[in-house]
């Protein structure tokens, strides 16, 4: 199944995943590991494709990284109008 883009993006919500990662000193190995303690399976490879844009997210891996980032849904999609333009 191909999966839909935006101008070549699997997603838009990426770089702030990998923004909110750094700022909480996770590895993308200990961001996979506490949300698969959440039930929700995610490798550390899925972590980098996601944060490169090269990977879709479902809505539940989203629900589930903030949970571990201690962030809010919509921080996730600051900054992110620059994929509309």
């Amino acid at each position: 199944m191909k999966t839909k883009n935006l101008n070549g993006h699997q997603n838009i919500v990426g770089s702030n995943i990998k923004k909110y990662r750094e700022l909480k000193g996770l590895s993308q190995r200990e961001l996979a590991d506490k949300v698969a303690l959440l039930g929700v399976t995610l490798y550390n490879s899925d972590i980098s494709h996601i944060e490169n844009h090269t990977l879709f997210v479902r809505d539940y891996e989203q629900k589930a990284i903030c949970k571990v980032l201690g962030i809010k849904e919509q921080q996730l999609f600051e900054n992110t109008d620059q994929y509309f333009n």
